[in-house]
């Protein structure tokens, strides 16, 4: 962690950019307004979190935040299993996005374990 300037520098924080950007993809033609907001906002949660974790300056902080950004992404990976039962997406981009999201909630668990263990 200390070779890290910035918060871009993150995988999991990349990894959630391009996730932001395919989860405003698959619902950019959905009628369904509250829950094209409600699934946006819970991507962009998953990376704002981990950004602003990482800018508070201490392990505490940044640890809170990235339990934040993975139980933001747990939201996320469920509201897939909502968008396939409502007819919103089909099995294949659900089961892509959902390894997409688990990978960012791995990522997120061993960072947090790491940065339990620099204290």
């Amino acid at each position: 962690m200390s070779t890290l300037k910035d918060f871009e520098e993150l995988d999991i924080w990349k990894n959630a950019r391009v996730l932001v950007t395919k989860v405003y993809s698959d619902f950019r033609e959905l009628k369904d307004y509250a829950f094209k907001d409600q699934v946006c906002r819970a991507a962009i949660s998953v990376m704002n979190n981990i950004a602003e974790g990482f800018g508070r300056g201490g392990n505490k902080e940044f640890i809170q935040f990235l339990k934040v950004s993975r139980g933001s992404a747990t939201e996320l990976k469920n509201m897939y299993y909502i968008a396939l039962d409502l007819g919103y997406t089909d099995d294949d981009t659900r089961l892509s996005r959902q390894t997409e999201i688990q990978g960012i909630i791995n990522g997120t668990s061993k960072l947090i374990q790491y940065l339990r263990s620099t204290k």
